[in-house]
């Protein structure tokens, strides 16, 4: 087995919001190896029951495990907060487990919001994941949840930066369930994709939380606190898998990563 801090970082999510999160990692960490693994074939996991999510992530965890990654993030809301438990046992004692959701908590008690806005897949909402977190370390303020469903399928399927999502955008963040709210987190990894039109929307009023930026640097703590960093000057290699090609996937890591990917098709439930 390769030495602890040479070894990769797994990340996975239902599709190609992770790459947010990915990003800014590698941002952070440009010497760390990463390996991605985005469930398109499965994706939404938003619409999925529990037993499902538990069922693909786990899946996922064991493949990360085989790789021999460090530390897997769960970069997925709504796996975040329907499979962190099962994760962290399929990853077995000597793998660290961050999900995406634990890093905003703990950021939002910190800060001075009263009235914190979330928007997200139905599983992750059904949850009350970020209610129930955010109420147990910080009393008196407000959190209203909402699920926007149609904003993940949107995503996957290229409308952004358009009428249609704009109007999407529109009708859900119109609603009274999140109205007069100071700050929003977005409880969806694929949600800092269309970040400029949700500030547009609220004209730039509204602090728009998003757990790419958060969650890396958790990661860097946790590497530099467990002495996992790696030190090599060498600019650290990117490898992807899908579980199923899709064009668009490809095209948004380009842009993402700005130079061209390896993508890789992994059925992993054959």
């Amino acid at each position: 087995m390769k030495n602890n801090a040479t070894r990769p970082i797994g990340i996975f999510d239902s599709g190609l919001g992770g790459l947010t999160v990915a990003k800014a990692i590698h941002l952070m960490l440009p010497n760390e190896e990463i390996i991605y693994f985005g469930d398109t074939a499965h994706l939404p996991y938003g619409d999925k029951s529990k037993d499902t999510i538990v069922q693909y992530s786990t899946r996922i965890t064991k493949f990360l495990v085989e790789e021999q990654c460090k530390v897997i993030v769960i970069a997925c809301n709504s796996a975040s907060s329907n499979a962190y438990e099962e994760v962290v046992k399929q990853a077995g004692s000597n793998i660290h487990v961050l999900n995406v959701i634990d890093p905003v908590v703990d950021y939002i008690i910190e800060t001075d919001y009263n009235k914190i806005g979330v928007i997200g897949t139905k599983s992750t909402i059904d949850t009350n994941t970020y209610f129930n977190k955010i109420h147990k370390k910080k009393k008196g303020v407000y959190v209203l949840s909402m699920a926007t469903p149609l904003l993940v399928p949107m995503i996957e399927e290229g409308f952004i930066f358009d009428d249609i999502s704009n109007a999407i955008i529109r009708t859900y963040l119109s609603r009274r369930e999140i109205s007069g709210i100071d700050s929003l987190i977005l409880g969806c990894t694929h949600y800092p994709i269309i970040k400029n039109q949700i500030n547009k929307f609220y004209n730039f009023d509204v602090d728009i939380i998003d757990t790419g930026k958060i969650v890396a640097d958790n990661l860097r703590l946790l590497l530099d606190k467990e002495s996992i960093r790696n030190t090599s000057t060498k600019r650290g290699v990117k490898k992807f898998y899908v579980s199923d090609l899709t064009r668009y996937f490809k095209l948004i890591a380009r842009m993402f990563f700005e130079e061209e990917i390896e993508l890789e098709k992994l059925n992993l439930w054959k």
